[in-house]
């Protein structure tokens, strides 16, 4: 017994390593061959589990009709068609770029400081700079704009910036707390069908629960750490992790589906730690550290280094007097808009992280076929 216990685990073992070795920089053909092939057959499920609920399919076909209609239909209505429909697709938006920066699929996309991060920092400098938040609509949320009323020096508040951003954070966080679900469902699944799931990260929790008294690695404590927090204390011990950054909370997401707590505790609890809590505690460090005395200081300070202190400060001192211009000028004034190299870098950044993020998707779904492969043949041979 032991003797198979340890060839089991060494098959593991093996399997693990290559499925890591299907990637697109080193078998590129084998590797989108099997994203393909792995792409038809999670269509075909989902297709099979869209005709198996045809009610609910037809329910919202019906809704989506009526809403075409009254979308098309000319009258009154249309303009609070139109104002809801900007409000829809914006907070759609935003959802989406969170359960993108926590759902997985690979490495997952840091949407928070590739997307709003940086929007709460323009808004944040357009406030001082503006003395207000009444920035006219549209072009924003485009493009931001001063308004035209004149308003005293210093008259902008803290509070009045959180306002102005609320909604896409909340929406954000809201989209965070989605993205948790899937390790959630897995484990759940997994302990009420009493099947053994091939999954590393639920894998290594079972592990972890085995030898959690010999445990002595601070990583291992930790995840302990989360696991018996969010098995004893409930409803609030989740609440705690999910209002804090925490790389570990997938952990709480199992370990809540594991010892089948309920779905609307679990996510109640995450929802509001990350939606709330959470996103006005980063909201807050982002509009603290790009509050204009700040910022003016930063600059400064990188004047100061020795040698490259000038040569650094000027591009920062550039992009600053740039954005100080576009924020007072019409969008169709004809102002020319100089590309400074710190905006060409951000935005080749982001190009390069949403390339990163897409391979890793690629990367994620051939090995996810290797795994039907190789579970395949696990199961032919335990029927011979």
């Amino acid at each position: 017994s032991f003797a198979d216990s340890s060839l089991l685990s060494e098959r593991k073992r093996r399997d693990r390593e290559e499925r890591l070795n299907i990637v697109l920089w080193r078998k590129p053909l084998v590797t989108l061959q099997y994203f393909f092939l792995e792409t038809l057959i999670s269509l075909k499920e989902w297709t099979i589990k869209l005709w198996h609920r045809r009610s609910i399919l037809v329910s919202f076909l019906l809704t989506l009709a009526v809403l075409t209609a009254t979308y098309y239909i000319e009258g009154t209505h249309q303009q609070y068609v139109r104002y809801m429909e900007k409000k829809f697709f914006w907070c759609a938006y935003w959802v989406g770029l969170g359960i993108l920066s926590s759902v997985g699929l690979g490495t997952g996309l840091h949407t928070f400081l590739l997307y709003l991060g940086p929007h709460i920092a323009s808004v944040t400098l357009a406030a001082y700079e503006c003395n207000s938040v009444d920035f006219p609509e549209p072009p924003y949320p485009d493009q931001i704009i001063c308004p035209d009323e004149e308003t005293t020096e210093g008259s902008i508040s803290l509070w009045a910036i959180i306002s102005k951003v609320r909604l896409e954070a909340c929406m954000w966080g809201a989209g965070t707390a989605i993205g948790e679900l899937p390790p959630y469902f897995m484990a759940r699944a997994a302990r009420l069908s009493g099947a053994e799931p091939d999954d590393e990260e639920y894998q290594e929790f079972e592990e972890m629960l085995e030898h959690a008294e010999t445990a002595q690695d601070f990583a291992s404590r930790a995840k302990l750490a989360v696991q018996n927090l969010v098995q004893k204390v409930g409803f609030f011990g989740i609440l705690a992790c999910a209002s804090i950054p925490n790389p570990l909370f997938d952990l709480a997401g199992i370990t809540c589906g594991h010892f089948l707590v309920p779905f609307w505790t679990f996510f109640g609890a995450t929802l509001i730690g990350k939606a709330v809590i959470k996103m006005h505690i980063q909201k807050l460090f982002v509009i603290i550290t790009f509050s204009k005395h700040i910022v003016e200081q930063m600059v400064s300070l990188i004047g100061a280094i020795p040698s490259i202190g000038p040569s650094l400060q000027k591009p920062f001192q550039e992009y600053l007097e740039a954005q100080r211009i576009k924020l007072h000028h019409k969008s169709d004034s004809g102002v020319p808009q100089g590309e400074n190299w710190l905006s060409w870098m951000f935005e080749k950044l982001v190009i390069v992280m949403v390339c990163y993020f897409i391979l890793s998707i690629i990367n994620s779904m051939a090995q996810s076929y290797v795994k039907r492969l190789q579970q395949k043949m696990y199961s032919e041979e335990k029927t011979k």
